[in-house]
């Protein structure tokens, strides 16, 4: 007969109950986790059967965390901590040019500076397998709380992270947003107000991700309306392509801008303030002394110590 502990930490029960707090929606997080919603729902019952409370309560249609659901969650956040110190304590073990090395890369990055740096230190370390993953800032988050990835690159600073205390950041760059417009009005300015640049439909990145929360919160704080969308794609290629072939207007960051610089319809501009932020590794605390990830770090600083980040993208753009 199963003890109370093997019956609550079972292994599939934390998973349903975590995927269920993140969505706060059965039907969405019987989705993600591939199951049937009354099989989320008989293991979540099974759960509170269990502990001997509910853990879930509905406001209308709104699905909430009760006291005891709010204790569940703290517990499993911190057995997954524990779960994952140990992981990294024991990989500080192993050999630094064998094992592999999972990176997440936010979606709407320009990527060919890694995906070049990849090929450089495979040729160096034939023996690490490195996988990247284009993922959306969400994806990247819970992969990193579940340790499925080793390192993220990502934008910072990110407001809509609460809890920092696990992570850790190396800064890559700096980068800038930058105004990209057919307007030859525009041609000559070195930078525009934001208020003028809302003359014409945008197109931007999907609600939600990280650049369009930037831009809408750069207006705001501007005073300045926003931008109408008349399209919204994941990748810069994509709204690169569409701006192109449309004259409407968006925004890029200057890292894209200098690997895939303006054609002669197209116009780059700052804005006025100018919108920065930083390219980032985010990792969990003391990931980066884990030997394969330490040397890739170090690697990767040798890298941009021979020639910086900027040069390379230009010298991508030139082959």
């Amino acid at each position: 007969m199963k003890t109370t502990q093997e019956s609550i930490f079972s292994s599939k029960t934390l998973t349903y109950f975590l995927q269920l707090a993140e969505t706060m929606n059965y039907t969405q997080a019987a989705q993600i986790l591939g199951i049937t919603q009354p099989a989320l729902t008989q293991q979540i019952k099974k759960l509170e059967r269990t502990v001997g409370a509910p853990l879930f309560y509905s406001v209308g249609k709104k699905l909430r965390l009760s006291d005891a659901g709010y204790t569940m969650l703290n517990a499993t956040h911190s057995i997954y901590n524990v779960l994952n110190k140990a992981t990294d304590e024991i990989q500080q073990t192993t050999s630094a040019t064998q094992g592999s090395i999972n990176i997440g890369i936010l979606a709407s990055i320009e990527d060919h500076v890694f995906e070049d740096f990849a090929i450089k230190y495979y040729e160096a370390n034939p023996n690490v397998q490195i996988s990247f993953h284009m993922l959306t800032r969400k994806e990247i988050w819970e992969r990193l709380e579940n340790n499925r990835i080793d390192l993220a690159v990502m934008y910072l600073p990110d407001e809509s992270i609460k809890n920092w205390k696990p992570y850790q950041s190396k800064k890559i760059i700096q980068d800038e947003l930058l105004f990209i417009t057919s307007d030859p009005k525009q041609a000559k300015k070195k930078r525009i107000k934001f208020k003028d640049t809302i003359s014409e439909p945008w197109v931007m990145y999907p609600e939600n991700y990280y650049l369009d929360q930037v831009i809408k919160e750069s207006y705001k704080n501007q005073l300045a309306d926003l931008p109408t969308a008349v399209a919204r794609f994941t990748t810069p290629q994509q709204i690169y392509r569409f701006v192109a072939a449309t004259g409407t207007n968006t925004a890029l960051p200057n890292s894209f801008m200098v690997a895939n610089p303006a054609n002669d319809d197209l116009n780059t501009v700052s804005f006025e303030p100018a919108i920065k932020f930083d390219l980032n590794f985010v990792f969990r605390k003391d990931k980066d002394q884990i030997p394969r990830i330490k040397n890739f770090l170090d690697e990767f600083d040798n890298y941009l110590r021979t020639e910086d980040y900027i040069s390379r993208l230009q010298k991508i753009n030139q082959n």
